[in-house]
């Protein structure tokens, strides 16, 4: 083993017995090297039990604070299954968050329908203080800024798309032209998207962080949570391919959109893509301007 290895399970051995005990004892170790800037691995200890750790090594501070914040809102909901928080902290200069491990199962015969029905359960949450959170948390690696607005369109405006767009023209990703047709835009969205109440979002939610738990059922991973438009996090489902035709017709049926959603779609899209953009690089530019252009 090397030296390296070592000190990574003496690290992991830390972050357990801290929060099940000193005579705790790992059995096995599984690592995934995924992501931008995290590392993790399922762990599983001598009693078969099983948990998923996470650190990052870049300098996303509050990153797993706020995961952890993220999961326990949804969980307080009782409306659609995440994985339990063991804990988070920082341990060797390095922050973590430990959580349950979800094993992977096979989808019931009603998967679809049954996350749909959920999800709409999930917003039917809402919050008196209107659009935002309490704290600052992140959608992938960026940061994203949940200040409170009584009104949802400016803050899908400000907090959302005009916040990224800032980013991406300090970055010199996107030019002057473009940053113009944006303001243009801002000022049409009022006409054009529905100012609902605000709902409470898992707000990444696309394919990869969507679980089958060993009962057949979803559980979701890494939210990105604020109350926002309810729209927004259906569109966002739509970005990677999009999910089976019963979740959609499910959650309809438990809490009806207004009509015209589908022409909504690319505008609420602007955002993930802005963040892609941000992110991933100007590959994701080409949708965007065609987005924009098409108002």
């Amino acid at each position: 083993m090397s030296t390296e290895t070592q000190a990574q399970y003496q690290f992991i051995d830390k972050i357990i017995q801290h929060h099940l005990g000193e005579n705790t004892e790992v059995n096995d170790r599984e690592f995934f090297y995924g992501g931008n800037f995290n590392l993790a691995v399922r762990v599983q200890l001598q009693n078969k039990q099983e948990y998923f750790i996470k650190w990052n090594q870049g300098d996303h501070q509050g990153f797993f604070e706020a995961e952890s914040k993220n999961l326990t809102l949804i969980g307080t909901t009782s409306s659609i299954s995440v994985p339990a928080v063991i804990g988070t902290g920082h341990m060797e200069d390095k922050e973590y968050l430990m959580m349950e491990c979800i094993p992977s199962g096979e989808k019931a015969a009603n998967y679809w329908v049954d996350f749909g029905e959920k999800l709409a359960r999930l917003h039917k949450n809402s919050s008196a203080k209107g659009h935002g959170l309490d704290y600052t948390n992140y959608i992938g690696a960026a940061p994203q800024i949940n200040s409170w607005n009584q009104d949802g369109i400016a803050f899908f405006i400000e907090h959302r798309l005009r916040n990224q767009l800032a980013r991406a023209i300090y970055d010199r990703k996107i030019d002057a032209a473009l940053e113009a047709k944006f303001e243009s835009l801002f000022e049409k969205l009022p006409s054009l998207l529905p100012n609902e109440k605000s709902a409470l979002l898992h707000g990444d939610l696309w394919s990869g962080n969507v679980m089958t738990n060993p009962d057949g059922f979803v559980t979701l991973v890494d939210p990105a949570c604020y109350f926002g438009f309810r729209e927004a996090e259906l569109a966002f489902t739509t970005m990677f391919g999009g999910f089976e035709e019963g979740f959609y017709e499910a959650y309809h049926a438990n809490f009806p959109i207004e009509k015209g959603f589908h022409e909504r779609i690319p505008l609420y899209n602007l955002y993930p893509l802005l963040v892609h953009v941000n992110l991933f690089g100007e590959g994701y530019l080409p949708a965007v301007k065609k987005i924009v252009d098409s108002y």
